[in-house]
């Protein structure tokens, strides 16, 4: 059985389309959808079992955050296999179809992420990325990175060499469109570690599967539409600094007994500087 796990807050009319998508090309998939709604103000949590009564509701009193709704979600699901999906997606015929095929495939792959194709002008969005190491990190801050994005030496965070047309292991993709294997999700604990609420939850869900010797891939055959950021952008500048501390968080959580003491500071003092000047320019735009 096929789980989908969709965590909504305010993307009503999103989450109608998404579920209409999945409705139409889940017929002949053995599967469950649970939606957990986050107290939204929109009547998201009304027009759910009013409009797709097959679909499982958790409707939340508060803000749950990414990371705590999907684990909520996951708890009550059944399937072997776990599609976590943003609300602001809609799947195309056979996307499922040709992930699940993956997964049963390739019995050493934990996850495998879908092509996500932007709603707005139909391209391929580059949603896989390298882990945020400090080399990475640094060749991002220096500016080195922009001066040679498609580099694989320096241009490597964003992966500017990578195809998006492309099948290829890799190390993070974004889980608005990700399959996981529940026997993977179960060898690490669970899929969400909590301390990263919003942002740096999916990267720290790959860096444990891939430290536990499980593969992640991306196959582009399977297509997804994606909006992009339909709940962050209600706060751009609050989720910016959100995903500086997550950032943060992530660093001391893997990297702090793994670096010399001097790198490790230098690296949250610029994870700190960039997080400043980034949210302090959102918000200066926003003011215009």
């Amino acid at each position: 059985m096929l789980s989908v796990l969709i965590v909504s807050w305010n993307t009503r009319d999103l989450l109608r389309a998404c579920l209409a998508s999945l409705q139409t090309h889940l017929c002949e998939v053995e599967h469950e959808i649970i939606v957990v709604d986050c107290a939204s103000a929109d009547e998201s949590a009304a027009m759910v079992p009013h409009e797709f009564p097959t679909v499982k509701l958790i409707a939340s009193n508060e803000n749950l955050g990414f990371a705590l709704g999907n684990n909520l979600a996951f708890a009550q699901s059944r399937g072997e296999w776990v599609w976590l999906l943003n609300p602001d997606t809609e799947v195309f015929e056979n996307a499922a179809q040709t992930l699940l095929a993956f997964l049963e495939a390739h019995p050493h792959a934990g996850g495998v992420a879908s092509a996500l194709i932007d709603a707005r002008d139909g391209h391929f969005q580059r949603s896989c990325r390298t882990f945020p190491t400090p080399a990475a990190l640094w060749c991002e801050a220096s500016g080195i990175a922009r001066l040679f994005p498609r580099s694989r030496r320096f241009g490597f965070y964003k992966m500017g060499y990578f195809s998006h047309r492309k099948r290829r292991q890799v190390e993070q993709p974004m889980a608005s469109s990700f399959l996981l294997r529940r026997a993977a999700v179960e060898s690490i604990g669970e899929i969400f570690d909590e301390r990263f609420p919003i942002f740096f939850n999916d990267v720290d869900l790959c860096w444990r599967l891939v430290l536990n010797g499980w593969e992640i891939w991306y196959e582009p055959a399977a297509k997804v539409l994606h909006w992009g950021g339909a709940s962050t952008k209600q706060r751009r500048a609050e989720m910016m600094a959100e995903s500086h501390a997550s950032l943060e968080v992530f660093y001391r959580k893997w990297f702090r007994s793994q670096l010399s003491p001097l790198l490790y500071a230098a690296t949250i003092a610029l994870v700190r500087f960039t997080g400043w000047a980034r949210v302090t320019k959102a918000r200066l735009n926003s003011a215009k």
